[in-house]
């Protein structure tokens, strides 16, 4: 079962100085603190992610919610909301991988942003960003309006 690392459980993670929680301002806050939880699998496993921010949009959380295979990866959408909801986060960056490099957003990709997005409006929790990384990059939702 994948647990959600809460702020007070960031410190026990802090011995390894790996997962500070930060102030997140823009999508390249939002790049560097994800790619930490990818290693050298971010070339292989596409993966998601949900960051969790309070209402400083400071982290409070992290989960990863699916792995899958090279070119795709199944997100439940109530895996998603479990996590935020228990976290009682006022928002959240939701973000994973193109292991084959292509930054460029799939339309599935736009869909489980869309159905994600609008399923947090009825807890009032925004979605700030989607973020597809790969090793060196990183493609904005927000940044490019598709939210």
């Amino acid at each position: 079962m994948v647990e959600v690392i809460k702020k007070y459980e960031l410190k026990k993670v802090e011995l390894d100085s790996t997962f500070d929680a930060v102030h997140i301002k823009n999508s390249q806050d939002s790049y560097n603190f994800i790619k930490q939880f990818y290693e050298s699998d971010i070339d292989i496993y596409e993966s998601f992610f949900i960051l969790m921010l309070d209402r400083k949009n400071v982290t409070i959380g992290f989960a990863k919610i699916s792995q899958g295979g090279i070119a795709s990866t199944h997100i439940d959408t109530k895996l998603v909301a479990k996590y935020a909801v228990e976290s009682l986060c006022n928002g959240v960056i939701l973000a994973h991988n193109h292991p084959s490099g292509n930054l460029k957003p799939s339309n599935e990709d736009i869909e489980i942003t869309k159905k994600i997005q609008l399923m947090f409006s009825y807890h009032d929790i925004k979605v700030f960003d989607h973020i597809i990384l790969t090793k060196n990059s990183h493609y904005s939702f927000n940044d490019n309006n598709l939210l």
